[in-house]
């Protein structure tokens, strides 16, 4: 309850930085402002100040800043002065553009706040599975990490990361009940890390939101014991046998402490993975800790995240264009927000932050889509404008306008519809 507490308070405030950005910009450039709102409806609660209607509103899914002239069906004769279709192209295109990159300094902001919290972290046990090429002869399945260069070591991630690519490693590895002590060259660090795998039960540790295994009713902690009714011993076994299915769908014997659960289970393909199949499951890491990073690290790593964030739904966006049948799987509405909001929650407080600065992100990118009504849409009239020395017809912008509010609308009524549809899937798999 207390995570969608947050969830709607953060979403709220996003919104309202998302429109103050319209507002500042409006207002530097001389352009009348005549309502601030934030959601759409009927108001909640309003105030006049300096000619300026405040609102907000009942429906908490958006916000708009109402300028003068703004809408294209306005006779502009009738604005006097500060009227929005009376400024350069340039100014309409920046106008448009600062609500999203609102969203974007903020989406970073939360980023960095969420680094300089501590971070909890996960990994594999140091233990050895397999060792490919040359290292096979060094390392053996079962090789138990004890320490490198003189410092104790608890997780695999760990092990790989304090391997020095500037002096000798000296390894200490538990093998047999017995201690054995490997040495590394420097050079040699970077075959290493690529040639080992971790020791990796099929134990569930996330169980993805609106994935196959999520409507299934799969839940972490599960051990998958068979798929297709071939027993699988280990995670990578289980993986291959459930990517290389021919079929649709694979079967999972399933154990949820002293139950025996049989759960058939749809494969898909997301637009970012291309044609690898999945039900959206990952590994169970039991050695668990802590992780803190300077302020630096934290602006660093939060730069990274947004950019890395950005770039990743952009080209999921360009593949989704060619693969228009997977926007059923791509898609997710309010209620997936507040699902994955409160699983974000059970995190840590820095996983839920991170989890509102990837929502702060998703505003801006949706936000620039060339539609007409959304920001990218008046972005794109302002440069057809500049391109061709003339505005886009009144008549054409306001009947494009109806015509993206209405496809919107869809677009929300679908996300909607898929949302209650896969939750209530899950619902039945869990009383099964």
């Amino acid at each position: 309850m207390i995570n969608l507490l947050l969830m709607i308070i953060a979403l709220g405030l996003m919104i309202t930085i998302h429109e103050l950005g319209h507002f500042l910009v409006a207002r530097a450039f001389g352009v009348g402002i005549e309502k601030f709102s934030i959601g759409f409806g009927r108001a909640v609660a309003e105030f006049e100040r300096k000619g300026i209607q405040y609102r907000l509103a009942w429906i908490p899914l958006g916000g708009y800043v109402k300028m003068k002239g703004e809408n294209p069906d306005e006779n502009d004769s009738e604005v006097i002065g500060g009227s929005f279709q009376q400024q350069a192209w340039w100014k309409k295109a920046l106008i448009a553009f600062s609500g999203p990159f609102a969203n974007l300094i903020f989406g970073f902001i939360l980023f960095v706040f969420a680094f300089l919290l501590p971070q909890k972290t996960e990994d594999w046990a140091p233990v050895i599975y397999q060792a490919e090429g040359r290292w096979a002869e060094v390392f053996n399945p079962a090789d138990s990490i004890v320490a490198v260069n003189g410092k104790d070591i608890k997780g695999f991630n760990e092990f790989l990361v304090a391997l020095s690519n500037k002096q000798q490693n000296t390894i200490l590895v538990s093998r047999n009940g017995n201690t054995q002590e490997l040495q590394i060259q420097s050079g040699e660090v970077d075959s290493l890390q690529h040639s080992l795998l971790p020791k990796s039960t099929t134990t569930i540790g996330e169980v993805y939101t609106s994935m196959p295994a999520w409507r299934a009713g799969l839940k972490t902690n599960d051990q998958i014991l068979e798929v297709d009714s071939v027993a699988v011993a280990d995670w990578y076994a289980m993986r291959d046998k459930i990517t290389g299915s021919p079929n649709k769908q694979v079967q999972l014997k399933i154990q949820r402490g002293s139950q025996m659960l049989i759960r058939s289970i749809a494969l898909e393909k997301s637009v970012i993975m291309g044609e690898q199949k999945m039900i959206g499951i990952s590994q169970f890491l039991p050695v668990k800790g802590v992780k803190t990073f300077t302020a630096r690290e934290s602006v660093v790593y939060g730069a990274k995240s947004t950019v890395s964030f950005i770039i990743m739904n952009y080209v999921g966006l360009y593949k989704l264009i060619g693969r228009p049948e997977e926007l059923k799987n791509s898609m997710g509405g309010p209620v997936m927000m507040a699902t994955i909001s409160q699983q974000a929650g059970q995190k840590g407080f820095s996983s839920l932050i991170s989890f509102f600065a990837v929502i702060s992100l998703i505003l801006m990118i949706m936000n620039l889509l060339p539609i007409p009504v959304l920001d990218g849409g008046h972005i794109m009239f302002a440069i057809l404008e500049g391109l061709f020395r003339r505005p886009v017809p009144a008549k054409i912008q306001a009947f494009l306008q109806r015509i993206g509010f209405a496809l919107l609308m869809l677009l929300f009524v679908y996300a909607f519809y898929s949302d209650i549809s896969k939750l209530i899937l899950r619902l039945i798999s869990n009383a099964q």
